[in-house]
């Protein structure tokens, strides 16, 4: 199997950033949909979407770079069993060792070990009919069949959805739609496994692995499980108090702007912002911000004659 690297036309020590435009690139051109008469292409499609679902998971890179996983994600067979010329593991592909008087093992012949493993470990593991599975399958214990491979997906959600945990639909490989729920705590990159809608392999199917991705609102900014957002007040509603009506996540409420209020003032909606791990709903804040019109005469001529002019400095707290 090629090079993950090589799979997706990247350098070995390529950021996430090449790594993920890499993917889109390729997965655009050869997602199935796109290529329903090309079985060569849906072959490429999963194994370039096994190779982005190994390459953005730190611990499984980091892994497959220092070569204790391989290209399928699965750990290599230890002591190099499995990795004569066959390519197979057990004595098809030969263990490559020392023999007698030095000669290599391997090239083709077929080897007992029964002896050499009876005088390292003696009789005693024999009657315990563990045998040697304990060391990858040294002894008879077949590896179960592989299960195909996984297929990636990358799933935008608005940023009101993943707030409110609202259900949303993914439509598969081969046009299957599912409805996916989405975890509490959700956040972006999170990960979605749907088991066996990946392909098709001798030990079953594999998983789909389905990545979130939650959209920037053009508002509302996230604080943890909190939400926040500025909100603009005329001086009326700022001076003399009032109740306006503000958007949530859950459709608009109304707030009662206390009399008084100054720009930086924030208010708190209970409940409101996104669902913790706990199942508890975060807030969401309101900051207010007093809007000023650009030119209005009756409201300079007030704010020259007001007598509470030169009273007090809003910016002796700063040092100034």
């Amino acid at each position: 199997m090629a090079d993950l690297y090589e799979q997706l036309g990247v350098k070995r020590g390529a950021t996430e950033a090449e790594i993920k435009k890499a993917y889109r690139k390729l997965a655009k051109e050869l997602h199935p949909d796109r290529n329903k008469d090309n079985p060569a292409a849906t072959e490429r499609f999963s194994k370039v979407a096994q190779a982005y679902d190994i390459l953005t998971d730190k611990d499984k890179r980091a892994r497959y770079d220092r070569g204790e996983i391989g290209e399928d994600g699965n750990p290599k067979a230890p002591f190099g069993y499995g990795a004569g010329p066959s390519g197979g593991g057990g004595p098809a592909g030969g263990f490559r060792g020392a023999g007698p008087g030095g000669a290599p093992f391997g090239a083709g012949e077929e080897v007992d070990l029964s002896d050499l493993f009876e005088g390292l470990f003696g009789q005693q593991q024999q009657r315990r009919g563990g045998g040697f599975g304990g060391f990858g399958g040294f002894g008879g214990r077949r590896a179960p069949p592989e299960k195909g491979a996984d297929i990636a997906y990358r799933l935008p959600v608005s940023f009101e959805d993943a707030a409110a945990l609202r259900e949303q639909r993914v439509t598969l490989q081969g046009g299957k739609t599912v409805s996916i729920k989405l975890p509490k705590g959700v956040e972006e990159g999170a990960k979605i496994r749907l088991a066996g809608q990946g392909l098709p392999g001798p030990g079953g199917n594999g998983d789909a692995i389905v990545t979130i991705s939650i959209k920037p609102h053009r508002f509302f900014t996230r604080d943890g499980d909190n939400i926040r957002l500025e909100l603009p007040v005329s001086l009326d509603e700022a001076v003399l108090g009032a109740k306006v009506k503000v958007p949530t996540v859950d459709g608009p409420v109304m707030l009662s702007v206390p009399k008084g209020s100054t720009s930086g003032k924030t208010l708190r909606l209970k409940g409101r912002g996104f669902t913790a791990k706990s199942g508890a709903r975060g807030d969401q804040l309101v900051t207010l911000m007093v809007d000023l019109p650009e030119s209005d005469a009756e409201l300079a001529r007030f704010v020259e004659g007001w007598s509470g002019r030169g009273k007090g400095n809003p910016r002796a707290g700063l040092g100034v």
